[in-house]
């Protein structure tokens, strides 16, 4: 790019030493500036758009001129407002070499053609034509053209160096000598260092060489021959493996007779170089390289899917199409599915009903845009663009609590305020305290990734959503999870629902088109479409607990995936469940009766879970009474969330031979990796011993922090970063401050961040806590709060969680702490809340915290032992289990007992708390009888499970980092003591 402009500039302007080579930083800066907001071809995103996740508006692009254009600077007395002789020249003449890297787009570098001084100017004009400087343009037309073609063709040329020259002039080669001879550096001699110049010298010298000898080897092969009309050019394949000698179908039937030729579905998906038809049966050598042919040759691309790479089906091999993916059954042509809808083979393709079936109403943009036989090349460039339009101009919609409350995203919630300090039933929960708008933190982000059926079918993607469609009926078939039958007159028929997503890659860019075909599952009647519908999710806990194991014990980790996970589970028996036929795909009077779970039923998620439990416990893995998700067996242990599944073992070749069984029982697991990465947490290993064990690992969701970063505009170079997340002074309901002003959503940032403290950043547990309280009915104060969350989250965006475990593999101590009225003076005193006292707690399982909590007290406390008994029993409700989980594993793998301390602060009258805490036999003063009943139950708790109370002193609180916000010193001491770093 830069030898293009300096070589247009020379031609076209051969005075003022504008051509001059002294330029040629200038040129390859700009050449820099144009590439970094240049559109990819391949994605429609600018390498900037890549680096600052953030889509362009592509100003900068629009305002770009010809480098080196002449360039009109306004005289610099008129410029300050003063006024210039009549017959003075009103403007200079300059060169243009880019846009000033101190100011805007607007603001030009220019050279002064007399001077050769380069400065920013703002009043100046432009002429991109070059048409008011002098040089071969003009009249000479044809001698520009002709002087334009010889430059390329000697500086480009395809001379066996790959088509490309990092050089002005041709180099001199000695054969003799074995020397390559330059008139003038390579360009980038000053750009390399000795060494690597040496080395570069090497390669070329080599690189001539071998292109020699492979010239004189190939030419050898041939006579010459008398010049020749051109003859008809056909694709040549540089891939002789992917046709096969016994290809059989409408491919092999279009070059019967010419060998190493590409089928014609073939040809589209290699780039491959052209030959003659007549030197392919000339040649008497066949079995010459193609690497020894010196035409040119393109990179080849990784062989795409096609519905082309699958034998055609025909009354004689019907069968083949037994061994079909869901994706070849779907593009199966209108005669094949004829074929194989025959009744002799019902019993083979019986339940592709709809697949088979040629009653399709196929939307008229689809048949629209598969008219237009465009190439599959440009149509998926297109939709790549098309979709990076829509990356980040996306708005989300408001739905009722009672949407949210039936909509995926419930389990969302309910399993991240679960870590983050709510209480109460599951309705209780989301009513009080979750804001319709968090929505937005799962999808109201990417809302137009998920379309609906009309937007889907009516927009610029429309055959890609089809096809997609057409793909997701055919594998819900292959699995069997309905037949199509005669519509039930006396049952209630559900409807059915298409759910399409646009999915991406982590930079942005396209990645795939999903389609979902599912139920309309709000509108099922308890007791008449299904009984029974909670299904549990394993805890965070339990998964902290097994990567302490596993840096102690040196275990081996695996995760894998369940493909289509829900519809593994089938119907209860006497469940009969009938929906609507997938829209596109209906067949009158008829509809479908389900077999499985299909995606959608309220009893879906049951369904699979029972279906896991059963799977597990068939290849020895018993489900563990601490934790439901947990299957123990005699070498592996599993913990699930939903369909993805976490295996340690003490050897890899367990957990492979594990899933096996699994994968033979009918489990479709598609294993992944480590555990690392699991539900978005990067799972680092930071140091091993000499044995090679893992002593010190990390868990990061710096992706999550990045999406966060930039959902709040903090992304830019000057916003500087915060020492602690949230102020000393407590936040406040601020019923008549300012309103909010910022163009991010409250809730969609406030849910990223609760699941983000919940699962890696403790330290940020208490600021999140506080500024989802006011979620629902959000102030300038709260934007604020968060935004200094933000801060802080840069400054730290690559810190987590870090657990080094200590030598006792389960000595567990708990930190409960309470601020008792932390907002009375604060709030205002007609609000309820501001006599409210503050629990806060975290517990650690050797020296590694596993579970932790920032809630305000439901009840209000009348003192402040009162506040710390209510601490104290808020975080016994959650020892207690962890205590019972950690006995039964430090069993499972032969441990020493569990020792279990409770270090508890209580201040003013701490004293009485500590008494009330251990007194036995129960007794209460006349002060302490309103919370005699909690005082009774962990007491006699504590002395049942041998559990040692003792004081600890306020600089070692770790509890007091959730319950208040601290001051720098005392912050950055408690975090590192908690967090490692």
């Amino acid at each position: 790019m830069s030898r293009s402009s300096m070589l247009h500039c020379s031609l076209r302007w051969a005075t003022n030493d504008a051509d001059s080579p002294s330029l040629w930083p200038q040129a390859l800066s700009y050449s820099e500036f144009l590439f970094n907001r240049t559109p990819s071809m391949s994605n429609g995103l600018t390498p900037l758009e890549r680096l600052t996740q953030r889509k362009s508006d592509h100003q900068d692009l629009l305002r770009a001129h010809v480098w080196g254009a002449p360039t009109y600077v306004l005289d610099s007395r008129l410029q300050d407002g003063n006024r210039v002789p009549r017959f003075d020249q009103r403007a200079r003449l300059g060169q243009f070499l880019g846009f000033s890297p101190e100011h805007s787009t607007m603001v030009g570098l220019i050279r002064h053609c007399l001077t050769g001084h380069i400065s920013a100017q703002y009043h100046t004009v432009y002429d991109d034509t070059f048409d008011t400087v002098f040089g071969m343009a003009g009249d000479a037309t044809e001698a520009l053209d002709a002087k334009v073609q010889e430059i390329w063709t000697d500086l480009f040329k395809d001379d066996g160096s790959a088509g490309t020259r990092d050089w002005y002039c041709t180099p001199e080669f000695d054969p003799d000598a074995g020397d390559v001879v330059y008139d003038v550096p390579p360009l980038d001699v000053h750009w390399l260092n000795e060494e690597e110049l040496r080395d570069r010298e090497t390669r070329l010298q080599d690189q001539l060489r071998r292109k020699e000898r492979e010239r004189i080897k190939y030419e050898s092969q041939f006579k010459p021959r008398e010049q020749q009309a051109p003859s008809r050019k056909v694709r040549f394949s540089t891939d002789p493996p992917v046709v096969e000698a016994t290809t059989s179908g409408d491919d092999e039937a279009s070059f019967p007779d010419e060998p190493l030729l590409a089928s014609e579905g073939e040809s589209d998906d290699v780039e491959v170089g052209t030959v003659d038809v007549g030197d392919v049966g000339s040649s008497s050598d066949t079995s010459t390289s193609t690497s020894e042919r010196t035409w040119s040759k393109k990179r080849l691309r990784e062989k795409r899917s096609s519905w082309k790479d699958r034998a055609s089906i025909s009354q004689s091999n019907w069968s083949e199409a037994q061994h079909f993916t869901p994706k070849q059954m779907a593009a199966l042509s209108k005669l094949e599915k004829k074929i194989l809808r025959d009744e002799r083979y019902s019993a083979y393709f019986g339940n592709f009903g709809i697949t088979l079936s040629d009653q399709r109403q196929v939307p008229t943009e689809v048949k629209r845009q598969q008219g237009k036989k465009l190439p599959r090349s440009y149509k998926f460039a297109r939709s790549q663009e098309i979709g990076a339009q829509q990356l980040r101009g996306m708005k989300a919609e408001c739905p009722t609590v009672e949407e949210l409350l039936a909509s995926p995203l419930s389990k969302f919630i309910n399993f991240a305020a679960n870590d983050c300090g709510y209480d109460g039933s599951f309705t209780t929960l989301v009513t009080n305290w979750v804001h319709p708008l968090f929505l937005s933190a799962k999808t109201g982000i990417s809302k137009e990734d998920n379309p609906s059926w009309q937007e889907a079918m009516n927009g610029d993607e429309a055959e890609q959503y089809w096809e997609a469609a057409c793909t997701e009926v055919a594998t819900l078939e292959a699995m069997d999870a309905w037949e199509v039958v005669d519509r039930p007159k006396d049952r209630r028929v559900l409807p059915s629902l298409w759910a399409f997503r646009r999915k991406r890659n982590p930079d942005g860019t396209i990645r795939k088109y999903k389609a979902r075909f599912t139920a309309r599952g709000d509108k099922q009647i308890a007791g008449v479409d299904f009984n029974e519908t909670w299904a549990p999710v394993t805890k965070w806990t339990t998964i902290r607990l097994m990567f302490i194991l596993q840096c102690c014990l040196d275990l081996k980790s695996a995760s894998a995936d369940v493909a289509c996970a829900f519809l593994h589970g089938s119907l209860d028996e006497g469940e009969e469940v009938y929906i609507e036929m997938p829209k596109g795909f209906q067949q009158e009077g008829k509809c479908l009766k389900l077999k499985r779970s299909l995606y959608g039923l309220k009893q879906a998620p049951r369904c699979f879970w029972k279906y896991l439990v059963e799977t597990m416990g068939a290849v020895g893995m018993q489900q563990s009474e601490h934790d439901p998700c947990m299957f123990i067996g005699e070498k592996v242990i599993a913990v699930a969330y939903v369909d993805d599944i976490l295996f340690w073992a003490r050897d890899d070749e367990d957990i492979t031979t594990k899933m096996a069984e699994l994968r033979s029982k009918g489990l479709l697991l598609e294993k992944e990796s480590s555990a690392a990465g699991f539900l978005g947490v990067d799972i680092k290993v930071l140091e091993k011993d000499g044995s090679g064990k893992p002593t010190r690992m990390e868990l990061t969701q710096t992706g999550l922090i990045d999406r966060i970063i930039t959902n709040l505009g903090l992304d830019g170079a000057e916003h500087y970063g915060k020492f602690t997340p949230a102020e000393a002074t407590p936040l406040t309901r601020d019923a008549g401050g300012a309103e909010c002003i910022e163009d991010f959503n409250v809730a969609a940032v406030v849910g990223q961040l609760l699941y983000l403290s919940g699962h890696t950043r403790p330290d940020i547990a208490y600021a999140v806590n506080i500024v989802a309280r006011y979620m629902f009915c959000p102030k300038r104060s709260h934007e604020l709060a968060l935004k200094r969350i933000g801060k802080y989250l840069k400054a730290t965006r690559t810190k987590g969680l870090i657990i080094t475990p200590s030598d006792n593999i389960l000595d567990i101590n708990a930190f409960p702490d309470a601020d008792f009225a932390g907002l009375y003076g604060h709030e205002a005193p007609n609000d309820p809340a501001c006599v409210k006292s503050r629990t806060g707690f975290v517990i650690l399982a050797a020296n590694c915290p596993v579970m932790w909590k920032s809630t305000l007290q439901t009840k209000t406390a009348l003192s402040t032992t009162e506040a710390e008994i209510t601490a104290l029993a808020h975080c016994c409700k959650e020892l207690f289990p962890i205590m019972d989980l950690a006995k039964h594993l430090a069993a499972y793998y032969n441990l020493d007992p569990v020792k279990t301390t409770m270090n508890v602060t209580i201040h003013e009258d701490n004293a009485a708390a500590l008494i009330l805490a251990k007194m036995l036999p129960p007794e209460h003063t006349p002060r302490s009888k309103f919370f005699h009943l909690e005082t009774v139950w962990f007491r006699e708790e504590i002395v049942k499970r041998c559990i040692e109370l003792k004081k600890v002193v306020t600089t070692d609180q770790l509890g007091d980092m959730f319950t208040k916000g601290l001051s720098k010193v005392v912050f950055e001491y408690l975090r590192f003591k908690l967090c490692g770093w």
